[in-house]
């Protein structure tokens, strides 16, 4: 690996994600549990996303716990894609609202998503079980990738996850579910 992917990679960590559909959530719920040994916790969220010349950026407000600023670029695709990412984290009430102003009158706002998300850890494995104000219900993984894992393994253990939280390849979804809000 060299300098320049190195320098890189400490700025903006990777992910490998897959987003899905859910025909059947109670048995997602279950499967979830089941391989992270968990009940899950459930997160109340609203992402603000601005508008940006590339990639997303957005304001999530985790209620009662948390506020992140994240931008990333991922590709829209089905199936297993790599996101880079970098993220401001800070406690409930310290970031919002002086933040979202100042994007909100720079970037202007492209939208909300308001969701109930129940995250599930499974290895290194976000499992993200969510109900979307007015889209319904989904399924997203995300593999966080080490330094020196390959965007290959990532997909390998996406794939798995998938096949055993029986996510359908019909079920696959490309981009975020702003972009869904927005051809509503």
């Amino acid at each position: 690996m060299g300098e320049e992917r190195q320098g890189r990679d400490k700025e903006m960590p990777r992910n490998t994600e897959i987003k899905a559909r859910v025909q059947d959530v109670a048995k997602l719920h279950k499967i979830a549990a089941e391989l992270s040994q968990s009940s899950g916790e459930v997160l109340h969220q609203e992402d603000t996303f601005f508008n940006t010349p590339q990639g997303r950026l957005k304001l999530r407000v985790i209620k009662d716990k948390r506020e992140e600023l994240i931008y990333y670029e991922r590709p829209d695709q089905e199936g297993p894609k790599c996101s880079d990412f970098v993220k401001v984290e800070r406690k409930a009430g310290e970031l919002s609202d002086d933040i979202k102003l100042l994007l909100s009158r720079s970037l202007g706002v492209k939208g909300s998503v308001k969701k109930t998300r129940t995250l599930y850890m499974v290895g290194q494995t976000r499992i993200h079980v969510d109900k979307v104000e007015n889209l319904g219900d989904f399924m997203e993984l995300e593999v966080m990738l080490n330094d020196d894992q390959s965007l290959e393994e990532g997909e390998k253990i996406a794939l798995d996850l998938q096949e055993k939280l029986g996510v359908k390849q019909e079920d696959l979804l490309t981009g975020a579910y702003m972009d869904m809000i927005l051809k509503q």
